[in-house]
Parts: structure tokens; C-alpha cells; sequence
């Protein structure tokens, strides 16, 4: 069953980086969901869809793959681009947009 190894993109409710810091081993489903006839929830008999294990680094996850023969994809992650931004500039000469109350 192939596996996807990737870093667990920033929560967007959140403004900070924690918790994006580990490495994520997840499996992929092998067999589609089917709805439940009393209920109609989805789910399926694979469990192993279910889970998801965590590693300091990639070189661990990669490593835990091979070692138990896992046939996985690699995600690396996008990098981050910070764009310096001061108070300042709301009241800058020459700005485009003029600044009105």
C-alpha cells in the first residue's frame, strides 16, 4: 500500500508555524468508501487509511519506509517567503492609494 511522506502545511486559523515543524507518514486508501445503508456515514474496512505517524525528519520517514518496504511519495515543502511590512508605510509619501479617514 503506497504511503505519501510530507510536512504538515500552517492551520489557516492560525498565525504562527507550530506544530509544522514534523514530518507526516500517511497511507493511502486501498479500497474506495461506500456509504452506510442505516446511516449513510462514508466508511470503509481499511484501517490502514487511518494511520498517520509522525517523525522528527524526513530522512526518519523516508528511512521507516524503506526499512518496511513501503512504497512512498515524497512531498517537499514550499518555501516560505516573508515580505517585510512596517506601520510606517500606511502614511508613506508617493503612496498609490490615497489615505483618508
Amino acid at each position: 500500500m503506497p504511503a505519501r511522506i510530507y510536512q504538515q502545511p500552517k492551520s489557516t486559523m492560525q498565525s504562527g508555524h507550530a506544530r509544522t515543524e514534523a514530518w507526516v507518514l500517511d497511507y493511502e486508501q486501498s479500497e474506495p468508501r461506500r456509504a452506510d445503508p442505516l446511516m449513510g456515514w462514508l466508511g470503509s474496512a481499511d484501517t490502514q487509511s487511518q494511520v498517520s505517524l509522525r517523525f522528527h525528519t524526513r530522512e526518519e520517514a523516508v528511512a521507516y519506509a524503506e526499512r518496511n518496504a513501503i512504497p512512498y511519495q515524497l512531498e517537499l515543502p514550499h518555501e516560505r517567503r516573508v515580505r517585510p511590512k512596517a506601520y510606517a508605510d500606511n502614511f508613506r509619501f508617493g503612496r498609490s492609494d490615497n489615505w483618508t479617514h
